[in-house]
């Protein structure tokens, strides 16, 4: 039963040996993903930071005008003419934050096909070269395997 085992390990070794497996492709490919995840990293950070400045800012400019709302008037149709100068300067912002945001999406959906591309190329790239690889190790462990028998 020993001999028996030994002979079949040794049968695996050598099946083993014969098609060996090169973790090149698996450490270029981790590579890949940590390069690429770094890249998405920092697009979403850059679009995260310049979001909050924008919304800082509009909220610092709605707190001040909020201000003139709230003091106190003599004549009544004063604090009519400050709300709407305050829903006016509102609608402006507004406008002008959304358009703000906007351009940040717009930058970040570019930014993203672009990674994207690049990403899909290089794995292109990786997937022929190991491919290619593999077939001329297949093929190499065939021949030396056909002139051993």
């Amino acid at each position: 039963m020993a001999k028996a085992q030994n002979e079949y390990t040794k049968m695996m070794k050598d099946m083993m040996g014969a098609f060996p497996v090169d973790m090149t492709a698996m450490q270029d490919a981790f590579k890949s993903q940590a390069d690429f995840a770094d890249k998405m990293s920092k697009v979403v950070l850059v679009a995260a930071e310049k979001s909050t400045e924008i919304s800082a800012n509009w909220t610092k400019s709605t707190i001040g005008k909020v201000g003139n709302v709230t003091t106190a008037k003599a004549d009544p149709a004063d604090y009519t003419k400050a709300m709407t100068d305050f829903a006016s300067a509102q609608a402006e912002m507004s406008s002008e934050s959304m358009a703000a945001f906007a351009e940040i999406a717009k930058k970040v959906q570019m930014e993203t096909v672009e990674l994207m591309m690049a990403a899909g190329k290089d794995i292109s790239d990786d997937a022929t070269a190991a491919v290619k690889k593999a077939t001329n190790d297949v093929t190499a462990a065939a021949k030396k395997a056909a002139a051993a028998k």
